[in-house]
């Protein structure tokens, strides 16, 4: 099959030693399930599409990228992936979506367009933005719609949102919030669905280059590692200079003033797989976090490169093979005698507060939860 022989050129599959390391890394395998990552590699450099979908377990694959980090040979696994997922689509084979494959729906409801979005309902009096033209742009990501589908897990993702904007203004700048901006579509890419994909990121790259913005900051790592690196074809010209919140924190931190305390509080960071293995982002949030007065950082066992995924990264497998990946990963958070888990993807808080739901578990797991700009805009004076 010629498309599996150009994956296995573009992603080094062919260079696979089956060694075996990928397997043994990979957090899914770890944690019981069937999922074997060297499997689909051997599969690909013979040329077995049958092979690859016949268990279905491409899609249970966390994306996560600690298996590419470990390969002696090199080979970009996850890519790999993302590639097998998009030729099993067009195959018509799709995952089996949590939550009804709704939030997939709206995704495709909003590349289509058409439909009008309140999106900026979230927008306080206090929060100073402007509607199309500026500078710097913030792109909010999916919050406002996370909030809205998670009520039972008291999800509070728009906190971050909002916090984000505050400290931009803050730090004197007032961004563009664009009420015609879509979903970045990287859940859609990475379930293998292009065509949707394409269509928003075509979208959304002109709304930014209407907006004449230099800078564009998110506070999600998905859509940092989306607009970073799979936007890019999509570009005309230069584009912006695309950072995470942390990133902008860090160089504006001149710019904050904090309340003055002599308490202390412990916290724990979650390095989100798309900030940091895939972007190589590990620095910002530890300096946001060692800066911020009355905050004392501890690390996890596993952290930086070697961090736990929060097993969920693309609404595409919720199984108990991730429940126990999160389960262990609270665990982990809770060893340090930290007080709060600070968060630098929404999405990372959503699957641990699921995790946390999960009454046989009693307060062995729950922990505070708070995104890394909620935290510092509480600090402010």
């Amino acid at each position: 099959m010629p498309e599996l022989a150009k994956a296995a050129k573009q992603t080094r599959a062919w260079a696979c030693y089956d060694c075996g390391k990928c397997t043994a890394t990979c957090p899914i395998a770890r944690a019981g399930g069937a999922y074997s990552p060297r499997r689909h590699v051997l599969a690909t450099n013979l040329g077995q599409p049958s092979v690859i979908g016949d268990n279905g377990t491409l899609f249970n694959c966390l994306t996560c990228s600690l298996c590419d980090r470990r390969c002696p040979a090199q080979v970009n696994y996850t890519e790999l992936v993302r590639k097998l997922r998009e030729l099993s689509y067009r195959e018509g084979v799709e995952p089996e979506c949590p939550h009804g494959g709704a939030l997939q729906s709206v995704m495709r409801m909003m590349a289509t367009g058409g439909t009008e979005q309140r999106r900026m309902d979230w927008l306080g009096a206090d929060l100073k933005t402007e509607p199309k033209k500026g500078e710097v742009f913030y792109w909010t990501g999916c919050t406002m719609y996370y909030d809205a589908f998670f009520p039972d897990l008291k999800v509070t993702t728009l906190e971050g949102t909002r916090a984000a904007v505050r400290l931009m203004n803050t730090a004197g700048v007032t961004p563009v919030v664009s009420a015609e901006e879509r979903c970045c579509g990287h859940d859609l890419l990475w379930n293998g669905d292009r065509k949707n994909f394409e269509l928003l990121a075509k979208h959304n790259v002109k709304l930014v280059a209407d907006s004449g913005a230099k800078m564009l900051v998110t506070s999600c790592a998905e859509c940092l590692r989306t607009w970073k690196i799979d936007y890019e074809p999509f570009f005309e010209g230069t584009p912006p200079q695309i950072i995470h919140i942390t990133e902008f924190l860090a160089q504006q931190w001149t710019e904050f003033s904090f309340k003055t305390t002599n308490s202390r509080r412990r916290v724990t960071f979650q390095d989100p797989c798309r900030l940091g293995r895939h972007l190589g982002i590990y620095d910002s949030p530890r300096q946001v976090l060692a800066a911020l007065p009355g905050v004392e950082h501890v690390e996890m066992r596993r952290s930086g490169p070697a961090a736990m995924c929060c097993a969920g990264g693309t609404w595409s497998n919720c199984d108990r093979f991730a429940k126990q990946i999160q389960v262990e990963r609270l665990r982990e958070a809770r060893a340090t005698g930290a007080e709060v888990l600070v968060t630098a993807c929404p999405k990372c808080q959503i699957h641990f507060r699921c995790a946390m739901k999960d009454p046989k578990l009693g307060g062995e797991i729950e922990i505070e939860m708070r995104d890394v700009a909620e935290l510092v805009a509480g600090a402010l004076k």
